[in-house]
């Protein structure tokens, strides 16, 4: 039996994971470093999977299947096309970076009254996210899949609500620090049961969607489903598809966050401490775009193309409501999520334009998205940290105290606003242009999206960055060492795939054309006149 490539780079963290919670107590650094080396090693073992992977060969590659409940026909089925390959990248090369930002976010802390944050804890459930976001990649089985894409909702609520924010500037009104303390954990506890009810709702709907699934095609397997009803060997009426799509469909654009099911976003990242606000947007929100593609468009087609006008309104809606309201936030965090709500706007969008180039630009999208919110969220944890506040009001003159701060801070928003030169540009150009050749109004319509996110981005800068100096700041510290070290590498992907993309869009167009052929869409042709 050849080696199973893929449960291991699942099961390694989540062994991690159990191993990081069994530290003692009075181990915390070591605890750090387990949980760091894990993902290290995770990390090595994905690039073994990209490296393995042939973009030029089958659909789904380093597979493995074994009978699991063989009464209800469930298999533990794993393999990955190029999209798959890709995000599950981007997991293992986010998470060592997330835990490093992260390495004091979980010590004790003296804040009114004594409070023991466990260190291990921490870390331990960050792991648990990653394997589980990683198999929710790898699974061909729609419900081994199911089962991941809800399970992973559990470490969630915790690291929102047992592990938040510690910044304080939005309970100053409070009258002492343990009247602001018991208001920003209410406030965690909100963000974090808000995210469990939107996210439980949809998957609600996901499971009564899966169980009519199986009672259509006897099965769960995604492969044999698609390739039934690829020779018209699976009859499905055209209401059930409808009916069925929906409810997974449903399910993703909760996760994504699709507009109007993304309210629970803004609550959960202003609470989450950065890292995890990190894992949120840039790793966990991922598997729901992912899904679109790999089962709402393989397991529905009709439906699907059914569906795109009014998905194709709600994503260009999204583009506009979040990068407005971007404008407007006073909360640093805040502002970064409405942004992401608005980047997800283009993501979707890019999915249901049904061309090559829109398909590929969202697939790079979901990759550039999560390095570059990675380093401007993560920068602007280093921020709030140093002040003890996410109010952009607190802020100013920073460049002068921190430059290389405010460099980095600079970049990561810079990328955020699709500047060219930097990786975001690329994919935002292709969904654009993807989405343009069939839907021109909406395509128009979405650029103001980009010129929104110059305005939200600069002004977030010229607020805490430049200007007068205010006295609290004038012994700000600078970058330390782990803290470039983590910001540093990102940057340097950033400018790489910015000016290169040509590795990424290898390895995830074949599986976009599987995609386009599974839908029987062909890219719309420019209309040339005759020649006279």
């Amino acid at each position: 039996m050849s080696f199973p490539l893929l449960t291991a780079t699942a099961v390694l963290p989540a062994i991690g994971a159990i191993a990081t919670a069994a530290v003692p107590a009075t181990k915390r650094t070591a605890a750090k470093w387990l949980a760091l080396l894990v993902s290290v090693a995770t990390l090595v073992l994905a690039i073994v999977v990209l490296v393995r992977f042939d973009p030029d060969g089958d659909r789904y590659q380093l597979t493995e299947s074994h009978a699991w409940i063989a009464d209800f026909g469930v298999r533990y089925e794993l393999g990955v096309d190029g999209i798959g390959v890709a995000l599950i990248a981007l997991t293992a090369l986010l998470i060592p970076f997330i835990i490093l930002a992260g390495w004091h976010d979980a010590d004790p802390q003296e804040t009114g009254s004594k409070q023991w944050r466990p260190t291990q804890g921490y870390f331990a459930l960050i792991l648990a996210v990653e394997a589980m976001v990683i198999i929710s990649f790898e699974a061909t089985d729609v419900f081994l899949f199911y089962i991941f894409f809800e399970a992973m909702l559990i470490p969630m609520y915790f690291l929102i609500g047992g592990f938040g924010d510690r910044a304080h500037g939005s309970y100053r009104s409070a009258a002492t620090a343990a009247e602001g303390d018991k208001a920003a954990a209410t406030q965690r506890s909100y963000a974090a049961v808000k995210f469990l009810l939107y996210n439980l709702a949809g998957g609600l709907v996901m499971l009564a969607a899966v169980i009519g699934l199986y009672v259509v095609a006897g099965n769960f397997s995604l492969t044999e489903i698609a390739e039934a009803r690829a020779n018209g060997s699976l009859e499905m009426s055209t209401s059930t598809e409808r009916w069925l799509f929906l409810g997974f469909f449903l399910a993703f654009a909760v996760k994504a966050p699709m507009w109007p099911l993304h309210t629970w976003l803004p609550n959960a990242m202003q609470e989450s401490t950065a890292p995890v606000a990190v894992l949120i947007t840039a790793v966990v929100d991922k598997v729901g775009t992912f899904a679109m593609l790999r089962f709402c468009l393989q397991l529905f087609p009709e439906a699907s193309k059914w569906a795109t006008p009014a998905i194709m309104v709600l994503a260009v809606i999204g583009i506009i409501y979040g990068a407005l309201l971007a404008v407007g936030q006073r909360d640093i965090k805040r502002l970064i999520a409405y942004a992401s709500i608005s980047h997800f706007g283009f993501i979707i969008m890019g999915i249901f334009a049904m061309t090559s180039q829109g398909q590929s630009g969202a697939t790079l999208y979901m990759v550039n998205h999560g390095i570059s919110t990675a380093v401007l969220l993560l920068v602007a944890g280093f921020l709030i940290s140093r002040r003890g506040s996410r109010l952009i009001a607190d802020y100013g003159g920073v460049q002068k105290v921190a430059p290389v701060l405010a460099g980095t801070f600079l970049i990561g928003g810079l990328a955020t606003l699709s500047l060219p030169g930097l990786a975001p540009f690329v994919s935002e150009f292709l969904v654009l242009v993807g989405t343009f050749t069939r839907y021109p109004v909406i395509g128009i319509i979405a650029t103001f999206g980009i010129v929104l996110a110059a305005l939200y981005t600069l002004v977030l800068y010229q607020r805490t960055m430049t200007g007068p100096l205010k006295p609290e700041l004038a012994k700000m510290p600078d970058l330390r060492v782990r803290e470039i070290a983590v910001a540093a590498p990102l940057i340097v992907l950033l400018v790489f795939l910015g000016v290169y993309p040509k590795p990424v869009t290898d390895i995830v167009n074949p599986a976009v054309e599987q995609t386009m052929s599974d839908v029987q869409q062909k890219d719309p042709q420019p209309e040339v006149e005759a020649a006279k």
